[in-house]
């Protein structure tokens, strides 16, 4: 079970939203490479990157961030926003990453995802991001008629390394993981699911250690972090305990 700091990017700093909204951003930290380090050295074994002005833009914006990053930790680094194309996909993973995430051209074009994780075996993931129960795409501005289920399912099969869910409802509000519908989610793909949105406290770290939800691969935590509502320490010890 894998806990993932995340550092999400707007205008080159680390911040977080509030419910997906880049009108309400809070900045934890400017230096984007500084912060990776920071995780690094608290124990994280990976880190969850997001380029929010690109999941917007459909282009990666942050790029010099996100490369201060690279130099920064030797933890591999997964990153979504704003990739949408298998040019895009192979510079990124030439320049260091560990994993790239597909969102919107999950939904626009799965057919690239297909063909991604053909070029790049265990090296490209899923973000399903959700309001409602239903799939959101462009940087969370636009809602779909898919349901999340439905489209992890399109996706069985093709060698996709992990799904990141995200219930944007929970996203930056710390109202607690939504467990209902990620372990349903969980249970009903093969792939590997990751949790992403309003993981808030150690109660959430506790829930993690349950035996159903380990079939997830991890959960994702960003404002909990940078709060002090979790202790870096604290929860990687749990997490270590109940694994072993």
């Amino acid at each position: 079970m894998i806990l993932f700091p995340a550092i999400d990017l707007k205008d080159g700093q680390c911040v977080r939203l509030k419910l997906g909204d880049m009108d309400q951003a809070t900045v934890y930290n400017p230096d984007p490479g500084a912060q990776a380090k920071a995780f690094e050295d608290q124990g994280f074994s990976w880190l969850h990157v997001v380029d929010l002005n690109g999941a917007f833009a459909g282009r990666t914006v942050n790029g010099d961030a996100v490369d201060a990053i690279l130099k920064a930790t030797k933890n591999p680094v997964q990153l979504g926003g704003g990739i949408r194309s298998l040019e895009h996909i192979e510079n990124w993973l030439s320049r260091g990453l560990a994993r790239v995430i597909l969102g919107t051209v999950a939904v626009r074009d799965p057919d690239l995802v297909r063909a991604a994780c053909k070029a790049f075996p265990g090296k490209v993931a899923v973000g399903i991001d959700a309001r409602g129960g239903k799939v959101a795409v462009e940087g969370w501005a636009e809602a779909s008629e898919l349901e999340v289920v439905e489209l992890a399912k399109r996706f069985e099969g093709a060698g996709v390394a992990a799904i990141i869910y995200t219930d944007i409802d929970r996203d930056g509000v710390l109202a607690g993981i939504n467990w209902a519908s990620t372990l349903h989610l969980a249970a009903s793909v093969s792939i590997p699911v990751i949790a992403s949105g309003g993981l808030a406290s150690m109660d959430d770290i506790a829930r993690m250690t349950e035996p159903d939800a380990q079939s997830l691969e991890g959960a994702i935590s960003g404002r909990a972090l940078y709060d002090g509502r979790i202790d870096p320490a604290a929860a990687l010890a749990l997490l270590a305990a109940a694994k072993a």
